[in-house]
């Protein structure tokens, strides 16, 4: 029973013990004896005098550093063994106040803290686990194995995104470097050099680099989802896409190249979603989906879209992408399209123009004209474009306006060119004249 006679006087008879070996600075001794007082409390059930023995093993005068960290991972092996969540609290509390500020068992208290921060998560308290995650950098902790690391950081990053706390989910996502789930693990050094810090290997539980990495693109997805940054996720797919293990799974594969598609074409145009958008084409594998290759085709070439036949051709593909469970198209994807096809028409007609009635672009692009003329001035706000609406003519003009001195260079060269003719033209009047000379002396 808890606070039994026989456990207090076994308790105390092993303090003298451990007191004693600790005087004398034989560590083996301490440990052994600290060790065994845990135990006995453990076996004993005794969870508030294992608590109390834990804070007086731990301040006692000079303890040795080995027996604080021997103590701390023992009593870590007896937290899930505890009777009710109270206990197993109150338990991982004394331990985090054992271990705070001492560098030797920070990657235990980390431990600890992970360990009491998915407690309060399932309590319901995402805020106050939240803050406790934080309160740890397990960056700076030389001797944790980097996939521990990875996962401690993501763990940060998700509670962040159920909290809704978006600034502080992009600042610690910085903390992981994509280009680490791309190191060869096997490659990497097995045995440090003399000197340097000996890496703990990653518990048990812990998931690989690509496992990791999936997870990472998924939380960053979820961040990217918040302000609809289509690119973004488009790029975050692409990543999830390359991951072999989806590459292998005809089932995944396409489903992640669906999604890849549709934010492709849902991302503003600009040279990077130009890239995505052809290395996307070069894909073998969009053999697997047709008609999003056709899409696809569609968007790179420069044609008008007729808005009304693709929405058609394409709406029950759309519904079934945005209502799939944990689908990645929001409420405001279909008008996002619909902006995106409108503004790729305008793109075309400003290649193929240099001025053209504001009456005919509307045409072109199935709108009215106060309609046209809304999103052409848009696209010329956002520097996507360069245009001039003479609006009492009706007119849009999409040359763009040359300084002096592109218009003094384009002069001397074009007077050069007439130069070259004049030269070449004399150069074949005089070959002309010679040969008709040559032919009137035979």
């Amino acid at each position: 029973m808890e606070g039994g006679s026989n456990l207090d006087s076994q308790i105390e008879s092993l303090l003298n013990v451990e007191k004693q070996a600790r005087l004398e600075g034989d560590v083996s001794s301490t440990k052994k004896a600290a060790m065994d007082i845990i135990q006995l409390c453990y076996q004993a059930k005794a969870w508030k005098t294992l608590n109390d023995q834990i804070l007086v093993l731990s301040k006692r005068r000079g303890q040795l550093k080995q027996a604080v960290t021997a103590i701390v991972q023992q009593a870590m092996q007896y937290i899930d063994e505890t009777p009710d969540v109270e206990t197993r609290i109150d338990l991982i509390k004394t331990l985090n106040t054992v271990s705070a500020g001492k560098i030797y068992v920070e990657i235990e208290r980390a431990r600890l803290v992970k360990k009491l921060a998915k407690i309060k998560e399932e309590q319901g308290e995402i805020a106050e686990a939240a803050d406790l995650m934080q309160e740890i950098a397990v960056e700076t902790f030389g001797a944790m194995a980097k996939t521990e690391k990875i996962v401690f950081i993501l763990e940060q990053v998700r509670l962040c995104l159920d909290r809704q706390d978006y600034v502080r989910a992009q600042i610690l996502s910085r903390k992981i470097s994509p280009r680490v789930f791309d190191i060869d693990a096997s490659k990497e050094k097995k045995k440090p050099k003399e000197g340097d810090n000996v890496v703990e290997e990653a518990p048990a539980d812990i998931p690989s680099l690509l496992e990791l990495k999936r997870i990472y693109y998924e939380l960053m997805i979820r961040y990217y989802s918040h302000n609809d940054d289509y690119l973004e996720k488009c790029r975050c797919y692409k990543s999830i896409y390359d991951i072999p293990s989806v590459k292998e799974d005809p089932a995944q594969m396409v489903q992640v190249l669906r999604k890849i598609c549709w934010f492709i074409i849902l991302a503003k145009h600009d040279p990077m979603q130009s890239s995505l958008l052809n290395s996307t084409l070069e894909d073998k594998n969009l053999s697997e989906v047709q008609n999003f290759r056709v899409l696809l085709k569609q968007i790179a070439t420069m044609e008008v879209i007729q808005w009304t036949s693709l929405w058609e051709a394409y709406k029950a593909e759309f519904e079934n992408e945005k209502n799939m469970l944990g689908g990645s198209l929001g409420d405001k994807a279909a008008e996002d399209l619909k902006q995106r096809i409108i503004e790729h028409n305008i793109l075309v007609v400003s290649k193929y123009y240099s001025r053209i009635t504001m009456k005919r672009v509307a045409q072109l692009l199935c709108l009215s004209l106060e309609e046209a003329e809304k999103h052409l001035s848009d696209m010329v706000v956002s520097k996507a474009l360069v245009a001039k609406i003479d609006r009492p003519m009706g007119i849009v003009c999409f040359q763009t306006a040359k300084d002096s001195n592109e218009v003094l260079n384009s002069w001397a060269v074009n007077l050069e060119k007439v130069l070259d003719l004049v030269e070449k033209s004399c150069h074949q009047i005089h070959k002309e004249t010679m040969v008709h000379k040559a032919a009137l002396k035979v």
